[in-house]
C-alpha cells in the first residue's frame, strides 16, 4: 500500500455576501434557489460529506422565511453536520462597528445555530478587511476553539507555518489557520489532467512550502455565491487515483483543524498577537474606513443609542415593573447585523444597496427611539402620580454604573418664556438655554352635537437646555421640576470677545487662526485646526492620490460668532477655499467651486475637552477632506487607539512603505488606521486625543506633528483598475463598471468629535472615562401636555402598567472608577441581567457591585453560560473583561 505524502482536505463551501453590487432581495432570491438545490444534493448523495455555508446563521433564517416547510430537512442536515452554519449571524466587519456589536452578532449566531443542531467550532473570517485584536479572546468566550482567516498577516510572521496561535491583548488565544491563497483556490476543482497539472499541482506545491510542520493541507473549494458542485465526491475520488503523492478527502473546516492540531499542534510554535491589518498578501482596503461616511455616522449613532441608552434603560424599567421588549430588540439587532456585514458597513456597494442600508438604519433608529420614548413616558407618569408636586416633572435617566455629575441635554416645553428647573428640595438646578422658540398651538378639533368645531389653542415655548446635573444615581434617575414664571437660566448670547473658556481650557481666535490653551499647565497649541483637500482618484474600496495633484489647505478662517452663557460657551468660524469640482479640473489645475467648512467649538463647565462640529455642503466630486489637528507632543512615533476593551499601539510610519511593490504587497501599507471611539498621541509628558462620533479613520503625520482625521471621501465608481496605492485589478468585480454617483456625497454633512489635551502621560482609564462623558449615556423626559410631536410616539395613548414610583432610583453601582461597563441588558435566556465590565489599565482591577435588588451574581462567558458564583469582589486582569449575570 502506497503511503501518501500529504493529506488534502477539500472543503466545499460558499461565501455568501448578503448584499454588494446587488441588493439583499437579489441575494435572498438566489439563496432560496441554491439552498433548495443544496438540500437535494446532500440528501441524495451521502458521499458528499458536508457543505459549509459561510459560517453565518442569517442565510438559514432568511431561507426559512420563504421555505418554512423545509425546517426539518435542514435541521437534520445541520444536526448530522452535513451543513455547517454559525458561529456568526452575519459575516461582520470587526473594525468598523462597536466591539459589543461583534459579540452580539456571535451571540445570536451561536445560539440560533445550536438550537438547530450545531454551530461551527471555527471563528471563520474568510473575507473581512482586517481583524480586531480581541477576536481570539471573543472566540474563546464563545467556546470556539479555532479560527480560520484570510487577510491581515505578513508572510514573515507565519514562519512557513499557516497554522499558528493568535493571541489577544488580554492574553487569551485561539488556534488559527491562515487562508494564504484565499477562500477559493479549489473553486473549480477538477480531475482533468490539464487542470491538475497547470492549476492544482502548483497550488499544492505552494501550500506544502507554507506548511513545514504538517502534511495536512487545507483546500477551500468555493467562492462568492457559488452553487454546490454536485460532482465533488467523484472528483475527489478521481484525484486519489491520478495523484499518488496525496490523499484527498472531502471534508470540513472543523475536521481539518481538529485532525491537524491533534497530530501536529506541538510543532506549531508561531504566535501572532493583536490586530491583523497588514496588506501584504491580501487587500485590507485601509481607507474603506472613510467610504460612505453617511452610513458609518448613522450606524455609530444607532449602535450607541442601542447599547448605551436603550438596553440599560430597559433594564432599569424592567426592575421597576415594565416589560423588557426582547422581541423588538431581536428584530432591531438582526437588521443591524445585516448592516454590519463587511461589504455593507464598508460602503463598497451599489447606490441602490447603500440606500437600503441607510433605510435599514433609519428603521432601527425609529424602533430604538420609540422604545426609549415608551419606557421614559411610563416611568415618568408613575413618578408624577406619586408626587404631590404641582409642577411639570423632568426626569433625568443615567445609564452609567456610577453617580453622574455633568452636563445633560434636554428639551423643555413651557407656557411662558421664563422658567426654572428645581430639585425636590426647591433648590435650583443650573442650566443654560441653547435655543428658545415660540410654537403656535394650532387648532384642536372638537366633536359636538352640531358636528366638528375648531378650537384655537394657545402657543407655548420650546427650549433646548444644557443642565448641570449633580449626582444622578447610578443606573437610575433623578426627578427635577419645571417651575414657570421665574427664570433661573443664562441665555446663550452673542459676545464681542474673540475667545471662549472654561476652568480647564481656553480657545481663542487671532489673525484668522485658532489656538487652544490648557489653563492649568499653560500649554498652548497655536494654529491647531486646519483642513486638507486633495483629489481622490480611487474607488469605493480605496482612496488613491492623483499624480500631479495640488493639495489645497484651508488654514485661514473668518470669525462668525462667539456666544456665552454661564456654563456654556461657543465659537463659530468659517474656513473657505476654491477647489476643483471633479477630476477633470484637478488634472487641469482649475478651481471652480467653493469648499466652505463651518466649525463650532464648544466648551462646557468642568469638561476637559473641546466639543467640535464641522458642517460642510459638499459641492465637489472625486476628492478627500481631512481635518488637521496640531498636537503639542514633542514626537509622534506612535499613536494609540481604542479597540474593544483596551488601547492598542501603532507606528506612525510603516517600514515596508518604501519598497512595498518589490515586497509583493497587495496594496500600499500606508499608516492610516481605523478607530472605534478615540485615538491619541503621547510623548510621556503630554497627551492629545480625539473622541469621534462616526469618524472612523485617522493618520498621524510625524513630520508636522499633526493628527489627520478623514472626514469624508467622494468617489463615483465601485471599482477601478490600477490605483496608485493598489495596483492590478479592481477590487470586487473587475469586468463591470458600476457607477455610484451617490457615493460622491454631494449633500450637507456634519462631523462631530471632541479634542482633549492634558499635561500628563497617556492614561487609558481617563480616555475611556471621557468617552463615556462625550457620548450620551443619559436621556431626559418632561411629562407635559403642550407638545406631542417632539418624539414620534408622544401623541398616542399607551398603557400605564406602574401606578407609583419614587422620585429617585438606583438599580446598582460599582465601586471602582478604573472599571467600565460595556453592556447592560437582559440575558439571552431572559433569566437575569447580563452586565459586562472591562479594565483598560495595565494593572489588575477589582470591584464590587452594590445593589439592593440583586441577590445572586454569577460569572458567565460571552455565550452567557454560567461559570461560577460571585460572592465577593470581582477581579479583571489588565486589558481584560468579565461578564456577570445578576438576578
Amino acid at each position: 500500500m502506497t503511503i501518501k505524502e500529504k493529506k488534502v482536505y477539500v472543503v466545499a463551501h460558499s461565501h455568501w455576501d448578503r448584499e454588494w453590487y446587488f441588493t439583499l432581495e437579489d441575494s435572498n432570491l438566489l439563496l432560496v434557489e441554491n439552498m433548495d438545490y443544496l438540500i437535494d444534493v446532500l440528501e441524495q448523495d451521502e458521499s458528499f460529506e458536508s457543505y459549509t455555508f459561510d459560517g453565518q446563521m442569517s442565510v438559514i433564517q432568511e431561507y426559512l422565511k420563504i421555505r418554512p416547510e423545509q425546517r426539518s430537512r435542514i435541521e437534520n442536515l445541520i444536526q448530522q453536520r452535513r451543513i455547517y452554519v454559525g458561529p456568526w449571524y452575519t459575516q461582520t466587519d470587526s473594525l468598523l462597528v462597536n466591539t459589543e456589536s461583534v459579540i452580539r452578532n456571535l451571540l445570536y449566531g451561536t445560539r440560533l445555530a445550536t438550537q438547530m443542531g450545531h454551530r461551527m467550532n471555527i471563528g471563520y473570517l474568510p473575507d473581512i478587511f482586517g481583524q480586531n485584536s480581541y477576536l481570539p479572546s471573543i472566540f474563546q468566550g464563545f467556546e470556539i476553539d479555532y479560527s480560520i482567516l484570510q487577510r491581515g498577516i505578513h508572510e514573515d510572521e507565519l514562519n512557513n507555518d499557516l497554522n499558528f496561535v493568535w493571541k489577544s491583548p488580554d492574553g487569551k488565544s485561539v488556534k488559527a489557520n491562515n487562508l494564504f491563497l484565499g477562500y477559493g483556490p479549489g473553486k473549480f476543482l477538477s480531475a482533468d489532467e490539464p487542470y491538475f497539472r497547470e492549476h492544482l499541482s502548483p497550488i499544492l506545491e505552494k501550500l506544502v512550502k507554507l506548511n513545514k510542520s504538517t502534511n495536512h493541507l487545507l483546500l477551500p473549494s468555493g467562492g462568492d455565491q457559488v452553487l454546490v458542485r454536485r460532482q465533488f465526491p467523484a472528483v475527489v475520488e478521481d484525484l486519489n487515483e491520478i495523484d499518488p503523492s496525496s490523499e484527498y478527502v472531502l471534508s470540513n473546516y472543523e475536521s481539518f483543524m481538529e485532525d491537524t492540531w491533534k497530530e501536529n499542534g506541538h510543532l506549531f510554535t508561531t504566535e501572532i498577537e493583536g490586530e491583523l491589518i497588514t496588506p501584504q498578501k491580501s487587500r485590507i482596503h485601509n481607507t474603506i474606513r472613510s467610504q460612505r461616511y453617511d452610513v458609518k455616522q448613522l450606524n455609530h449613532a444607532v449602535e450607541n443609542k442601542m447599547l448605551y441608552v436603550l438596553e440599560p434603560l430597559m433594564v432599569i424599567a424592567q426592575s421597576l415593573g415594565l416589560t423588557y421588549r426582547q422581541t423588538w430588540l431581536d428584530h432591531a439587532w438582526k437588521q443591524l447585523f445585516d448592516v454590519h456585514a463587511h461589504d455593507s458597513i464598508g460602503g463598497c456597494n451599489s447606490d441602490a444597496t447603500n440606500d437600503e442600508i441607510l433605510g435599514r438604519l433609519h428603521r432601527v433608529d425609529h424602533i430604538i427611539d420609540g422604545l426609549i420614548n415608551i419606557a421614559k413616558k411610563q416611568l415618568t407618569w408613575a413618578i408624577a402620580n406619586k408626587s404631590d408636586e404641582p409642577n411639570s416633572p423632568l426626569v433625568v435617566f443615567n445609564t452609567r454604573p456610577y453617580l453622574y455629575s455633568g452636563s445633560i441635554d434636554a428639551v423643555v416645553f413651557t407656557n411662558g418664556s421664563d422658567f426654572s428647573i428645581q430639585q425636590a428640595d426647591g433648590s435650583d438646578v443650573p442650566f443654560d438655554i441653547e435655543h428658545q422658540s415660540y410654537v403656535s398651538g394650532g387648532k384642536k378639533i372638537a366633536v359636538t352635537a352640531d358636528g366638528e368645531s375648531e378650537i384655537e389653542l394657545p402657543g407655548y415655548y420650546r427650549t433646548s437646555v444644557v443642565l448641570q446635573a449633580e449626582a444622578v444615581p447610578a443606573m437610575g434617575y433623578s426627578t427635577y421640576h419645571i417651575v414657570e414664571g421665574v427664570s433661573a437660566a443664562a441665555l446663550l448670547v452673542d459676545s464681542k470677545e474673540n475667545a471662549i473658556s472654561n476652568n480647564v481650557l481656553r480657545v481663542c481666535f487671532e489673525n484668522g487662526r485658532l489656538c487652544v490653551e490648557h489653563v492649568h499647565s499653560g500649554t498652548v497649541i497655536h494654529d491647531f485646526l486646519s483642513f486638507e483637500n486633495q483629489a481622490d482618484a480611487g474607488d469605493s474600496y480605496d482612496f488613491s492620490p492623483l499624480p500631479g495633484d495640488t493639495v489645497r489647505y484651508l488654514r485661514d478662517a473668518e470669525m462668525l460668532a462667539v456666544e456665552k452663557a454661564d456654563h456654556l460657551q461657543r465659537m463659530t468660524v468659517k474656513h473657505r477655499c476654491l477647489i476643483p469640482k471633479d477630476l477633470v479640473e484637478r488634472k487641469e489645475n482649475v478651481s471652480s467651486v467653493e469648499l466652505d467648512v463651518i466649525t463650532t467649538l464648544e466648551l462646557r463647565e468642568n469638561e476637559s475637552f473641546v466639543r467640535i462640529t464641522h458642517e460642510i455642503e459638499n459641492c465637489a466630486k472625486d476628492h478627500r477632506v481631512r481635518v488637521l489637528l496640531k498636537t503639542p507632543t514633542r514626537h509622534v512615533k506612535e499613536s494609540y487607539a481604542d479597540q474593544a476593551f483596551s488601547i492598542i499601539r501603532r507606528t506612525t510610519t510603516n517600514p515596508h512603505l518604501e519598497n512595498w511593490r518589490d515586497q509583493g504587497f497587495a496594496e500600499a501599507p500606508v499608516p492610516i488606521y481605523p478607530l472605534e471611539n478615540f485615538a491619541a498621541v503621547s510623548d510621556g509628558d503630554t497627551t492629545f486625543a480625539v473622541i469621534t462620533r462616526g469618524i472612523k479613520e485617522y493618520e498621524v503625520l510625524p513630520d508636522t506633528r499633526e493628527f489627520a482625521l478623514t472626514l469624508y471621501r467622494s468617489v463615483g465608481l465601485l471599482g477601478r483598475d490600477d490605483l496608485l496605492w493598489r495596483p492590478g485589478r479592481a477590487s470586487g468585480i473587475n469586468n463591470l463598471v458600476v457607477h455610484t454617483p451617490d457615493a460622491q456625497l454631494q449633500k450637507s454633512l456634519t462631523f462631530e468629535y471632541a479634542m482633549y489635551v492634558e499635561d500628563t502621560d497617556l492614561q487609558p482609564a481617563t480616555l475611556f472615562r471621557l468617552t463615556d462623558m462625550y457620548r450620551k449615556r443619559d436621556t431626559a423626559y418632561q411629562l407635559q401636555t403642550l407638545n406631542t410631536f417632539e418624539e414620534r410616539l408622544e401623541r398616542f395613548e399607551i398603557p400605564k402598567p406602574i401606578q407609583e414610583l419614587s422620585s429617585d432610583y438606583s438599580l446598582f453601582t460599582i465601586d471602582n472608577d478604573e472599571v467600565f461597563m460595556s453592556i447592560c441588558k437582559q440575558a439571552y435566556d431572559q433569566d437575569g441581567v447580563v452586565v459586562r465590565f472591562f479594565n483598560p489599565t495595565d494593572a489588575l482591577q477589582s470591584f464590587s457591585v452594590k445593589s439592593e435588588f440583586f441577590s445572586r451574581i454569577i460569572q458567565t462567558n460571552l455565550y452567557e453560560r454560567e461559570l461560577e458564583a460571585v460572592h465577593r469582589a470581582v477581579s479583571i486582569p489588565s486589558k481584560g473583561y468579565v461578564t456577570i449575570k445578576m438576578s
